[in-house]
C-alpha cells in the first residue's frame, strides 16, 4: 500500500538516510528498528511529508506522493503519531480529538464510538486539558486523534517511549486489533525489541541511515537482529 523506495534525506549538509526502502501492506505491521540517531524518525517524516527527500520516491497505492505536502497526504489517509505525542496541552481532550477533523470532509467530522472502545479512559476525560493527562494517557490521546482521521496508513513513532507497562499493554492490544481488522497498514518505529518482535509482520533495521537487515519477522534471526540494536 505504501512504499518508500531508495530514499536519501538530508538536514542541510548532513545526510540522515541513504538509499532506504521500506514497504507496508494493508492488514500488516512493518516495524522499523535501530539504535538512537540512526534515521528512524527521519524515515517516518519522509513518509508523512514532514521532511522533503533529495532522492527516491514515496508511493501510496501506486500513486507518487513524493512532492505532496503533509496536509495532502493526511487527506489521502496517512495518520501520524509523532515521537513526543505533540498534543495541544491547553486544549481539552475532546478538542484535541477534533483537531483530527482538519483533513476530513465536513460530513465525516464526528468522533467515532470506536475511539472510546479502544481507549475507554478518554471518555471520562473529554473536558480535561491535554496537559493535565499523564504521559501514558497523552499517548493514548495522540493515537486516538490519528484514528479519528480514519487512516489507511497509521504511522507510529515510538509509542511506548516513557510509558508505564500497563498502558504499553493497552497500546499493544489496540495495534493488534487494528491489524486484525485488515483495513489499514501500520508502520511502527520502536526501541523495545520484544515489543516489536511480537507485533511485526516485517522488520527493517536501520544503522547509520541505511537498512542493514530486513525481511519477514519469522525469517530473521533474533540474535542477529539484537546485534544491530545493542550499543
Amino acid at each position: 500500500m505504501i512504499e518508500a523506495r531508495n530514499i536519501d534525506l538530508f538536514y542541510g549538509a548532513s545526510q540522515a538516510l541513504r538509499n532506504v526502502s521500506v514497504t507496508a501492506e494493508t492488514g500488516k505491521i512493518t516495524c522499523v528498528l535501530g539504535r538512537n540517531g540512526v534515521g528512524k524518525s527521519s524515515l517516518l517524516r519522509a513518509i508523512v511529508g514532514r521532511q522533503p527527500v533529495r532522492k527516491g520516491t514515496v508511493t501510496l497505492d501506486g500513486r507518487d506522493i513524493t512532492q505532496m505536502p503533509a496536509a495532502g497526504r493526511a487527506r489521502l489517509g496517512i495518520g501520524y503519531v509523532p515521537q513526543g505525542r505533540e498534543i495541544f496541552s491547553a486544549l481539552t481532550v475532546e478538542e484535541n480529538l477534533k483537531s483530527g477533523f482538519a483533513c476530513l470532509p465536513r460530513g465525516n467530522r464526528s468522533l467515532p464510538d470506536e475511539t472510546f472502545q479502544l481507549f475507554p479512559v478518554l471518555r471520562d476525560m473529554l473536558r480535561r486539558r491535554g496537559g493535565d493527562l499523564s504521559g501514558g494517557q497523552q499517548q493514548q490521546l495522540a493515537i486516538a486523534r490519528a484514528l479519528v482521521m480514519r487512516p489507511r496508513l497509521l504511522v507510529l513513532d515510538e509509542p511506548t517511549e516513557g510509558i508505564q507497562p500497563s498502558i504499553i499493554k493497552d497500546i499493544e492490544r489496540v495495534i493488534i486489533l487494528l491489524r486484525e481488522r485488515g483495513q489499514m497498514a501500520i508502520i511502527l518505529v520502536e526501541q523495545y525489541f520484544d515489543f516489536a518482535r511480537r507485533l511485526a509482520d516485517t522488520i527493517a533495521i536501520l544503522d547509520r541511515g541505511q537498512v542493514v537487515m530486513a525481511g519477514k519477522t519469522q525469517d530473521l534471526e533474533d540474535g542477529e537482529m539484537r546485534r544491530h540494536l545493542t550499543v
